[in-house]
């Protein structure tokens, strides 16, 4: 039995990766076996590629540098972590993928969807997620969390103009209308454990409709 695939997508401050771990909680309490990973990261190697991407002194990175960096992240972390976890049976939750460089470098950087979509499935060849949660929040309250929060390390994304931050916004918008049922929104905005409620309820229904198949 291969496992199933989620992600969790949002702009800078969703709020998303707080919300995941709750998700990880509940899911080993129903015995469930799953793993929880992040991008770029969860494995040495891209752990590396993602000081580099991140490093708030590489302020001059060119935008298609960045999203090559990305996509090979992504492909080592997808064939060295996330399919043999899938080929266990396991349910894996991801702290972003694919989605997030087709809106960052895709639309924000103005690199264009196409041509980043293109680099990405050279990347994972046909391993999308089975289901993706998009954590809808408006930027500018995404970025005041992030102020706000003075335990966060600031990377060099965060650095970023709140036009940037616009434009991403608007960049997952239109990776959610290209992606059908794929993707589920939820409003991010809402009190946290709100939040949690109405994740658990799309994981919890993905992995019992999976379970059940």
């Amino acid at each position: 039995m291969k496992g199933i695939f989620i992600s969790f997508e949002g702009p800078e401050g969703a709020g998303k990766t707080t919300v995941m771990h709750e998700i990880a909680s509940r899911l080993k309490e129903q015995g469930h076996a799953f793993m929880v990973t992040r991008e770029p990261g969860g494995i040495p190697i891209a752990e590396k590629i993602r000081e580099v991407i991140l490093d708030a002194d590489h302020q001059e990175m060119d935008g298609k540098t960045e999203a090559l960096l990305y996509a090979a992240a992504r492909r080592q972390h997808l064939v060295e972590k996330v399919l043999p976890a899938l080929e266990e049976g396991k349910v894996v939750l991801c702290d972003r993928f694919l989605d997030s460089s087709l809106a960052y470098q895709g639309i924000a950087r103005g690199l264009g969807l196409d041509e980043v979509l293109a680099i990405n499935l050279f990347a994972i060849e046909d391993h999308l997620p089975d289901c993706t949660i998009f954590f809808d929040v408006l930027p500018e309250v995404g970025l005041e969390r992030i102020w706000k929060d003075k335990e966060r390390e600031q990377n060099r994304l965060d650095l970023e103009e709140l036009t940037f931050h616009q434009r991403v916004y608007d960049g997952y918008q239109e990776v959610i209308r290209r992606s059908g049922e794929r993707i589920q929104v939820v409003d991010a905005q809402q009190p946290q454990s709100q939040v949690v409620e109405n994740v658990w309820g799309i994981v919890s229904s993905q992995v019992n409709l999976y379970r059940n198949s």
